[in-house]
């Protein structure tokens, strides 16, 4: 069944007067115990968005109303330019409580990141798309994947054609795995021109464009209420101006290292928040699970005490590295480290509660079992473990033959003194 896109996130200019003083400055208590309260509020709703899966409509326009959707547009559009820290410390709250929001919010943080320094997109286009974040809180969210090209980052050409006609672009595709396409104002759309050398690039087309509709909706273990439906493009008519950054096919991943830093660091976050809130779930269940045989709480348990001891080792570690990441202290060229590693560790540490659980932590009246699905989506995120592994494996190996070349050449010149 396919239905024709409708724009439900109310576009409002409304604000929340008390989030925005509490919000003024981001590194403040008075924020940190703003951030607290949101994660609580939307641990509460999280179980029936999952189930339904529902689109989380409402929490969007919670932030909205902070003014945290236009939290990474620079001040001088009207945003909040705020740093990796202040946004990491954002998305750390709203993941713990509802992680599939934490997800939309990111791709819209790191979208307006890059927007404004991107030089192949027109300077009134990107005041526009930026003003909308700002005065209407707009989400833009890329779409890129397809069914038969997969991950784009494992090369190829978009199926998604864009065909000059006159004075506009007529667009036709399909695309899967659409974060948060329910409440997208802006789908940029990767695609290819028909040119006989074609270019790639993206189509910035806006939800309302005749032609736009939902396909095949989003039906997937974790992560539920993120709305990554397919969309697909009959015939739409997208001006001119609005097709950038088309160019020759090039390189898969042309990301730049800014945004390489931003998205190993916030990527991850959402998962380790996941982790965080499995890590509570169990030991509020252990803490107040009294077994007729033992007459004491599990959590009197030395076990169950070392449990939460190698849960808890393991989030320690995430701050680290999320911390580090996030003050500058990671090369760009080490960065993928930390979505291998915090995804890790917190795929891990929702296991080791599960485990120790048993049959209460699979059970689908308890939230463990979610935060278990949920987490085990960090697996997906480009760079994906292969990549990872294979980069620093080849750097390992380059750096040995670099080595022992100098050696060798050293070895030489002094034989011949």
């Amino acid at each position: 069944m396919t239905v024709a896109l409708s724009l439900q996130t109310e576009r409002d200019t409304e604000r929340d007067s008390e989030a925005l003083a509490a919000l003024a400055d981001l590194d403040s208590p008075a924020a940190h115990a703003w951030l607290a309260q949101l994660s609580a509020d939307f641990a509460r709703g999280a179980a029936a968005l999952d189930a339904g899966p529902h689109f989380p409509h409402d929490n969007l326009t919670r932030l909205r109303r902070a003014g945290l959707l236009a939290l990474t547009v620079p001040r001088a559009l009207g945003g909040r330019e705020a740093t990796l820290a202040q946004t990491l410390r954002v998305v750390r709250a709203i993941a713990r409580g509802e992680p599939s929001t934490a997800l939309i919010f990111v791709m819209q943080c790191l979208y307006h990141l890059r927007l404004q320094a991107n030089p192949h997109w027109p300077a009134a286009l990107k005041e526009r798309v930026a003003r909308d974040a700002v005065e209407h809180g707009a989400l833009i969210n890329s779409l890129r994947v397809e069914p038969e090209l997969g991950s784009p980052s494992r090369g190829g050409l978009p199926a998604t054609v864009g065909r000059r006609e006159g004075d506009r672009w007529i667009l036709n595709g399909h695309k899967l795995y659409s974060t948060g396409s329910p409440g997208l104002t802006w789908f940029a759309v990767w695609g290819r021109t028909d040119e006989p050398e074609p270019r790639v690039g993206t189509w910035l087309v806006h939800r309302d464009s005749p032609g736009a509709r939902f396909g095949k909706p989003w039906n997937h273990l974790g992560m539920r209420a993120t709305g990554s439906h397919e969309v697909i493009f009959e015939n739409v008519e997208v001006p001119l101006d609005q097709a950038v950054d088309l160019q020759p096919p090039g390189p898969a991943n042309g990301m730049d290292p800014e945004t390489a830093v931003w998205m190993n660091v916030l990527l991850p976050a959402i998962y380790d928040g996941v982790a965080r809130a499995a890590r509570d779930w169990f030991v509020q269940w252990a803490a107040t699970r009294v077994p007729s045989g033992l007459n004491a709480p599990l959590a009197s348990l030395d076990s169950f005490q070392q449990t939460v001891g190698r849960i808890d080792a393991l989030l320690l570690a995430n701050r680290v590295l999320l911390d580090a990441g996030a003050n500058g202290d990671v090369p760009a060229g080490e960065a993928q480290t930390l979505k291998y590693l915090v995804s890790r560790h917190a795929i891990d540490a929702v296991e080791i509660a599960l485990e120790a659980s048993s049959n209460p932590g699979l059970s689908r009246d308890n939230a463990l079992e979610r935060h278990y699905r949920d987490v085990l989506c960090a697996r997906i995120h480009t760079p994906q473990n292969d990549i990872v592994l294979g980069n620093l494996g080849r750097a390992a190996f380059a750096s040995f033959t670099s080595f022992t070349s100098s050696n060798a050449l050293n070895d030489t010149a002094s034989h011949d003194q």
